[in-house]
């Protein structure tokens, strides 16, 4: 596969990464994650106004860049080597692939432009407690039982058509606390017909309360969403649109971006690990000159190497998204575990930029994967294990006997 970027990919990253390396970096975490809204607003409006990035995947008519999503994964690639505080994620990789599908040419001109600029954020609230199986990256979730179902669970849409209120809540909603706008799952059609729809909710709409939660990584902000009666717009012009099928479409296309941004959170650990080896002694010499420490870490260049390789084949092809995320997963994870023990006992200290890595890869994980899960339902879905045969118990591999 030819993974040679554009001219123009080279500037987004070039310009985005300068921008990061004055404004950004580990030293400025702390007082963007202590903030109300979790990241740095100023520092957002640059990102925003300057560069675009929040429209890079969205259409020219909507005030977009009208590039794809492999000018979105370069992008959040250099967003997850700073770790960058930012709703980039919730916003344009989750919620604007939802509006553009599903929406309305009046709700798309409505929304689209005003996320583009920047002056709109939007988060994806789902029931359930699990985006990973809400978006179809770690099971089905064309039955909904994802989002609760019956006659109680989930979030429940009451109410005649363009009267709809909600009921209900979900929890670990990312940048949910802060969102400007809320794209709410629901159920709705009653039991036994009940099915989900996407619904609109205004960040400051009445019976919406929303706490910001203590999470892990305290650079990925998670809140809960309750809804008590609760004004909702449908996203569309009819219930009868494919919430499911639109979920797992931009669930497909999320883990493309987020593995690039997994690949450079793993990048930014082993950047750091290598300068700090250099400088480290130990019996008289650096710590990076010994042999062992460079094979574990030409170890972890190949594996960053080869997740970066897959991240970007998935940006082309949203299809291996989910396999590209638990490979870059896999590899933040390995990765920035090393990083700690090779800084060695500075790196446990929980403010330690190394630990930051380190609580980044974790909490992906926690909140995207497991990396087991997300292989095994791509294989699933690709056909690869045939049913269960009845006399082993196990299960058939297609194509072999």
């Amino acid at each position: 596969m030819d993974t040679a970027l554009t001219t123009e990919q080279h500037e987004i990253r070039r310009a985005l990464r300068d921008l990061l390396a004055r404004h950004g970096g580990p030293g400025a975490i702390p007082a963007a994650v202590g903030t109300a809204e979790g990241y740095d607003p100023a520092l957002w409006r640059r990102l925003a106004g300057d560069l675009g990035l929040p429209g890079l995947a969205l259409a020219e008519e909507y005030g977009g860049a009208g590039c794809t999503a492999t000018e979105l994964a370069l992008a959040c690639e250099e967003t997850g080597r700073a770790l960058l505080p930012s709703p980039l994620l919730a916003t344009a990789a989750l919620a604007a692939p939802l509006i553009a599908a599903l929406g309305t040419p009046d709700q798309r001109a409505a929304l689209l432009p005003r996320i583009a600029d920047g002056t709109l954020t939007a988060a994806l609230a789902l029931p359930g407690g699990s985006l990973a199986t809400a978006l179809g990256l770690t099971g089905d979730n064309r039955d909904g039982t994802w989002a609760g179902g019956g006659r109680a669970g989930g979030i429940q849409a009451r109410g005649k058509e363009g009267e709809r209120r909600l009921y209900g809540e979900a929890g670990r909603v990312l940048d949910g606390h802060s969102a400007g706008l809320l794209l709410v799952a629901a159920h709705t059609g009653g039991y036994p017909r009940s099915r989900t729809q996407v619904f609109l909710v205004p960040g400051d709409g009445p019976g919406l309360t929303r706490t910001r939660l203590t999470a892990l990584d305290e650079t990925r902000p998670l809140a809960r969403v309750e809804l008590r009666d609760t004004p909702a717009e449908p996203l569309g012009a009819d219930d009868t649109a494919d919430a499911a099928a639109a979920l797992a479409a931009a669930g497909r296309t999320a883990a493309a971006i987020l593995a690039a941004e997994a690949v450079g959170t793993a990048a930014g650990a082993l950047e750091r690990t290598v300068e700090y080896v250099k400088t480290r002694e130990q019996f008289g010499r650096a710590v990076g000159s010994f042999q062992a420490v460079k094979h574990r870490l030409a170890d972890l260049y190949v594996r960053v190497e080869a997740a970066r390789s897959a991240a970007y084949h998935a940006a082309r092809d949203p299809e291996s998204g989910p396999l590209a995320l638990a490979q870059a997963l896999e590899a933040a994870r390995i990765t920035t575990g090393e990083a700690v023990q090779l800084h060695g006992g500075i790196g446990f200290t929980w403010e330690h930029e190394a630990h930051r890595y380190l609580k980044r890869a974790a909490g992906d994980e926690l909140l995207f994967g497991p990396v087991h899960r997300l292989r095994d339902h791509a294989a699933e879905r690709a056909g690869l294990f045939g049913p269960t045969t009845a006399a082993s118990g196990v299960p058939h591999v297609a194509g072999v006997r």
